[in-house]
Formats: C-alpha cells, sequence, structure tokens
C-alpha cells in the first residue's frame, strides 16, 4: 500500500506530527529504530525547560507559546501531568546576550518576567550563592515538562487516531521519487509524503538522498546530585540557566526527592550514533561538580549521571524545511539541546506543511537555504 505520510524517527517531534496527521484522517506510518520513549535520542532524562522569555532570540516566542498552549491541550486529552510550574531563573552578566534577549523577549511579548540582583536572588532562594555581578530574570509562569509522558501521551493518541507504529525497525535508505522509497531491515515502504524527525541520526539518512546539510551528532551528560529539600525541592527552587561568556549549564529543582538535576549545554564531543557512547565518567562529574559547588554549594553528593545526544547546528537555530526541490518531504533537525519544548508545535507545523504547503509560523529562520 502507499501511505499518506511517513515519519522516520518517532521520537518527541515524530510522534507528535503522527497524532496530529492521523487526526486530519491522513493515513500515517511512524518508523523508529528503537522503541519511544527511550534513551537513544535527545528525549530521555525525565524532565526538560520549557520558557517562554527566550534567550536564544525573540523570534522564537510565538513558537514557543503556541508550544505551551498545545501541551496544555494534550494534557487536558489525556488527563495526564506533563507540565510542572516551577518558574525558571536565568542567570548571568546583565549585559550577556542571552539576558538581554530574555528581557527583550518579554517586553515585546508582555511577559511576566521578575529581575534580581544578586542579593535579592539569594534573599529569595536560599540555596544559590552567587557572585555580585551576575543577575538574575526569573519567569515565573515557565516550568518543566515530563519528557517519557509526553511522547507517551501522543503515542497513545497517535494510535487511537489510526497511525500505525513500526519500532526498531531503522531506516536504511530513502528514494526521493514523487512516491517516495523507504527501505528498512524489514523492506520497502511507500508514501505521497515523507517526514525525517530522525534526531541523531538525520544526517546519515539525508545522505542516502545525497543530501548533506551540518548536523553534528554531539554527545552531552546531564547528572543528579542529592538536596537539601528544604532548599532545593520543586516548590522552593525554580528550573534554572546559567550562561557565561565561556559556558551554559541548565537544571532542575529536586522533583518528587529526586535531587538537583544539572546539566552542561555547551561544548560536549562530535560522535558516530551507531556507536557507544563513552559512559558517564569522573571527567563528567568534576565539571558538574564545580559548577554546584560555585553556585549551589548546599548540594549533596553526587547520586548517579548519565548521556545523551544533541544535534547540533553551526548557528544552534533549527531545520524545519522542504528538502530542496521536494515539496512532499520535510525535514526537521537539528534541534541543538534545546528543541524539546517546542515538540508539540514542531508536530503541527508539520502537519500544516504536509496539508497545506506553508505554516501559521514564521519559519524563516530555519531554512535550508541559510547553510548555501
Amino acid at each position: 500500500m502507499i501511505y499518506d505520510v511517513i515519519i522516520v524517527g518517532a521520537g518527541s517531534m515524530g510522534m507528535a506530527a503522527g497524532y496530529y496527521l492521523a487526526k486530519a484522517g491522513k493515513n500515517v506510518l511512524m518508523l523508529d529504530a528503537f522503541d519511544p520513549p527511550h534513551e537513544e535520542g535527545s528525549h530521555h532524562g525525565e524532565t526538560r525547560i520549557i520558557r517562554f522569555a527566550y534567550g536564544e532570540g525573540a523570534s522564537y516566542v510565538p513558537f514557543v507559546l503556541r508550544a505551551g498552549q498545545l501541551w496544555k491541550e494534550l494534557e487536558a486529552e489525556t488527563s495526564e501531568s506533563l507540565f510542572l510550574q516551577t518558574g525558571v531563573m536565568n542567570v548571568g552578566q546583565s549585559d550577556h546576550t542571552f539576558l538581554q534577549n530574555v528581557r527583550t523577549s518579554a517586553k515585546l511579548y508582555d511577559l511576566p518576567l521578575e529581575q534580581y540582583t544578586a542579593a535579592e536572588a539569594m534573599e529569595k532562594w536560599p540555596g544559590l550563592a552567587l557572585p555580585e555581578d551576575l543577575v538574575v530574570c526569573y519567569e515565573p509562569t515557565a516550568g518543566v515538562l515530563h519528557v517519557e509522558a509526553c511522547i507517551a501521551a501522543y503515542k497513545k493518541l497517535a494510535l487511537a487516531q489510526g497511525a500505525i507504529l513500526h519500532t526498531n525497525e531503522k531506516v536504511h535508505a530513502i528514494k526521493t521519487e514523487d512516491i517516495v522509497q523507504i527501505h528498512t531491515k524489514n523492506g520497502l515502504y511507500e508514501a505521497r509524503n515523507l517526514i525525517v524527525t530522525a534526531g541523531a541520526w538525520a544526517s546519515e539518512l539525508l545522505q542516502t538522498m545525497n543530501l548533506s546539510y551540518p548536523i553534528t551528532p554531539t554527545r552531552k551528560t546531564f547528572a543528579w546530585f542529592e538536596a537539601d529539600e528544604q532548599l532545593y525541592r520543586d516548590t522552593t527552587f525554580p528550573a534554572y540557566c546559567f550562561e557565561f561568556a565561556d559556558s551554559a549549564y541548565y537544571g532542575f529543582p529536586s522533583i518528587h526527592g529526586a535531587g538537583l538535576k544539572l546539566g552542561r549545554h555547551d561544548g560536549g564531543e562530535p560522535i558516530d550514533p551507531n556507536e557507544p557512547m563513552r559512559p558517564f565518567d569522573n571527567q563528567d562529574a568534576a565539571d558538574l561538580q564545580h559548577f554546584l559547588n560555585r553556585f549551589m554549594p548546599q548540594h549533596g553528593a553526587l547520586a548517579f549521571g548519565k548521556t545523551c545526544k544533541y544535534s547540533v547546528t553551526p548557528d544552534e537555530h533549527f531545520i524545519i524545511d522542504f528538502l530542496p526541490n521536494h515539496r512532499n518531504i520535510v525535514i526537521a533537525a537539528g534541534f541543538s539541546g534545546h528543541g524539546f519544548k517546542f515538540s508539540s508545535a514542531v508536530g503541527e507545523v508539520l502537519t500544516e506543511l504536509i496539508l497545506n504547503g506553508t505554516s501559521k509560523q514564521d519559519l524563516s529562520l530555519f531554512q535550508l537555504n541559510r547553510f548555501a
């Protein structure tokens, strides 16, 4: 049979698109090399931050506001608890571009934002230790998404709407014809339209279509540390982003007693996604411990650490676009470690592109031709 749409990669973006397309009446097949939610992509590790006064640029704000609406709709449709409003504090020097973008985003879109000096922030959150040259921009309506629960919710709805999901079925090659051909270990599938949301494997799949774009799979780490619940529990302490000239860190309060969670956003080492990643090690732990010792010194011992994959573009902006000369093939990739919060809205956008050839969202920042 010929499917209306095949989605290669049924993680956060692909699963959302599968639901919205099936809901629109399309005959959808989703293919994933693993069994989502899983630990082989960028979507594991329990939690992701969602923030609306966007430090990566005000042009993202309408997109992330729509994502926030869709997460609330998903909660209502499934009666699942997906979003935890912890607030998010953005910490750095006042003139840092990220902090300036946070303030600009809040002003342009009338978003609630509270600003504190280091001393004021330490009084409000006694678990902090900040040098006086840092400031805090606190967004009270932001918070945390429960990652695996989000994907499981979209999975449940997509299957209920009639979408078909094949797990543990890796795609080996794609042939770009009017009817797209997708080759897997199990055989050949055909579709009128194709969406590629394959995360760290996007470049590999594009190469089977004789296309090459700068998407670098990158090893990243994060860890949980024992925490004084009085100081760091989610009802007392917010999620956080620290931005410096030479580094960037993010993390979470202790949710359900799990402890303080911390990851480093910048850096990382390029990887082959088909090879086992180097496990979380003492070097990774030392870097995170150094950060906590400086800024949250009342933390406890390391509980455990994990690795994950980013797929990074040179400018760290996303790719969401039709492939050149193929209006029936859409690529969504290169989410560069800040994409999960958008995945509900990315699913909607991919659906609009397949159904209408255009989207209500402004996607100009995410076009492939910027790499020409």
